[in-house]
């Protein structure tokens, strides 16, 4: 579903001409935008235009590389990438997703089309990244792109940035923390907080900043309902057992 809004004629004209630094104007949401429901009503009410952006970089920087990714663009990228598409292009994705899981929120797996550049060195792996990122967007058929690009710069964002605008492609690029404080091009740059939940501040968008984060569960709806029935069964006993379980599996795989 693509919904394109467009604020009406008279308020492109702002009410009054100031120069203060804590004043928003309106007009700086006028322009039309085309976008894609996140499908998380709390983050699409902080978005202009009520969902991810179509035609410019989305940015988003976490700690943990693809921590609560999946959870939080699954819905969006379903609707942009109805049965019939084109694919939704990975590069250097940190994990793959459970493909039943994908499957019951409406997203057939074999949509996905991952691409892997890690097997360069450093510095060709990110510029072998950005050129398959680059191609991705203008491929007609490529129905969204995400890119993990850690080491991509400013110049090279707004490459990415010009190419999703040309071909009107859904576009994220996920950077680590470092990367905070940089300029960057993206018209969304949001951050997610580690955390059991997914905590999502967002640090740039069109408009006033929004200063508290916003909290989103980090499972889908059925999957909470059923690990919150059974914390109130359980006893402190099988509490410390699932724990210890939980932590057994993680250092084998360590």
């Amino acid at each position: 579903m693509l919904l394109c809004l467009a604020m009406p004629r008279f308020a492109r004209r702002p009410v009054f001409d100031s120069h203060l630094p804590d004043v928003w104007r309106g007009p700086e949401l006028a322009a039309q935008v085309c976008v894609v429901p996140t499908g998380h009503a709390g983050l699409d009410e902080q978005l202009p235009g009520g969902g991810w952006p179509r035609g410019s970089l989305v940015e988003i920087v976490q700690s943990r590389a693809g921590r609560h990714v999946w959870q939080l663009l699954l819905p969006a990228l379903a609707l942009a990438a109805p049965q019939g598409s084109g694919p939704i292009v990975l590069v250097d994705a940190p994990h793959l997703p459970f493909g039943p899981a994908l499957q019951a929120q409406g997203l057939l797996p074999d949509r996905l089309l991952r691409v892997n550049t890690q097997g360069a060195k450093p510095a060709h792996s990110a510029k072998a990244a950005l050129w398959a990122s680059e191609q991705a967007l203008r491929c007609a058929d490529v129905a969204v792109l995400m890119a993990w690009l850690p080491r991509c710069h400013g110049t090279d964002l707004r490459r990415l940035h010009l190419a999703a605008a040309q071909q009107g492609k859904l576009l994220f690029v996920f950077r680590g923390l470092d990367a905070r404080n940089e300029s960057s091009p993206a018209r969304v740059r949001i951050e997610i907080e580690e955390s059991e939940q997914i905590r999502v501040h967002v640090l740039k968008r069109r408009g006033p900043p929004l200063a508290s984060a916003i909290e989103l569960p980090a499972h889908p709806m059925r999957l909470q309902r059923l690990l919150d029935s059974r914390r109130r069964t359980a006893t402190p006993i099988q509490e410390h057992q699932e724990r210890s379980h939980g932590l057994d599996r993680i250092a084998a795989l360590a």
